[in-house]
């Protein structure tokens, strides 16, 4: 899988949680959270639609690695092609 439909995916579920968010003007190098006004609640849904949707775990000691639209893209990426 390109990493470019791994961004889709993961931005198809933000904007799911987010819903009165605009992506397209999403800075990938910088973090989501402040962005888009994630609370802890919204992080922990968009961990949770991962897994229901694509059964990829994201442990918690690996949240950090979330933090980005770079850094889920590039963390995410290999999970999806197991």
């Amino acid at each position: 899988m390109q990493t470019s439909e791994v961004r889709e995916k993961i931005a198809d579920i933000i904007s799911d949680i987010a819903l009165d968010e605009d992506l397209a003007g999403l800075d990938d190098s910088q973090s989501l959270r402040d962005q888009l006004d994630l609370d802890s609640m919204d992080f922990l849904d968009i961990v949770m639609e991962l897994k229901k949707r694509h059964k990829i775990e994201v442990p918690q000691e690996d949240y950090p690695q979330l933090a980005t639209m770079n850094s889920c893209v590039e963390y995410l990426t290999p999970k999806f092609m197991q």
